[in-house]
């Protein structure tokens, strides 16, 4: 994982050298890195990304998000990674649902600047299995953001991502914008104990580093969320932390180095009800459930 900055190594000793899942492939591939190539895309009118709306945690990045039905008066949300709690990696099949917090986070404007510090009144959501996310509620409501430090929230997509498409990861932590395209996409990402389900797979240009954890993957077209960065092959190891491999539907695996991953973020979008309230037995609501 592009781990939090602090307690990386804490991690690392909790989590041991032998935590790496057995795998059920009958097969390996390494694969050569890939290239972002414009070569035979059609032009189209790309929309500015900037910092408005991104946050800095203490050991993360993330944004204040949306969805279509979420209303000016709704307590706001910032999405980041569940390894990016500051309780630490939850385990694989753990959830965590309406969970009091305090933690703050620093809003960014369309510079790079810090304009406010945001709190939170509870995680309202957060998971290492199948994804890798966590939505904060904060105390403030999207009018109130709006009206203090003239910050609008990002909207999440409600479509899966497009293979291809020109994309941008935002890391309100580093001040600092990557900009590559989805090259594709893993159907199953392993890395040590954790399993994550059809992973955007980024081209090459998007080197993301530690601390990038939980910024969002922005698609340049749109301005919308399609994604939340969580991690990369740093070294070529095979579906060890920091080392996630690939593994398609016959099993076959297939190792990345260098190449880094988002969590698509549209399944969220049918398990917000009315307040910005998470209700996992919404329709078409299939994050994982405690």
């Amino acid at each position: 994982m592009k781990k939090p900055l602090l307690g990386a190594l804490l991690a690392v000793l909790l989590l041991g050298a032998g935590t790496a899942p057995v795998m059920a492939a009958s097969h390996d591939t390494v694969a050569p890195t890939t290239t972002a190539t414009n070569s035979t895309t059609p032009q189209v009118k790309v929309k500015a990304v900037d910092f408005a709306g991104t946050v800095a945690l203490s050991n993360c990045s993330g944004s204040v998000v949306r969805t279509p039905g979420s209303q000016p008066g709704d307590p706001a949300l910032v999405l980041s990674n569940g390894h990016c709690l500051e309780t630490g990696f939850l385990g694989p099949g753990q959830v965590v649902v309406d969970r009091a917090s305090t933690r703050t986070f620093s809003l960014l404007n369309s510079a790079g600047s810090s304009v406010a510090t945001l709190r939170a009144s509870k995680i309202a959501y957060a998971t290492m299995t199948d994804t890798d996310i966590s939505l904060y509620q904060l105390t403030s409501t999207y009018a109130q953001i709006q009206s203090s430090y003239g910050i609008t929230a990002l909207e999440l997509n409600t479509v899966r991502p497009v293979q291809g498409s020109a994309i941008k990861v935002v890391s309100g932590y580093w001040k600092r914008i990557y900009s590559c395209n989805v090259d594709g996409f893993a159907y199953r990402l392993k890395e040590a104990d954790w399993t994550w389900k059809d992973s955007v797979r980024y081209t090459s240009a998007c080197n993301t580093i530690g601390g990038t954890s939980g910024s969002p993957v922005i698609d340049d077209v749109t301005g919308k969320v399609v994604a939340v960065n969580n991690t990369g092959n740093e070294s070529g190891g095979r579906c060890t932390l920091n080392n996630p491999c690939e593994v398609d539907q016959n099993g076959t695996v297939t190792v990345r180095q260098g190449i880094n991953y988002a969590q698509e973020t549209y399944g969220i979008v049918p398990c917000v009800g009315t307040g910005n309230k998470i209700d996992l037995s919404r329709v078409g609501c299939a994050l994982p459930k405690p």
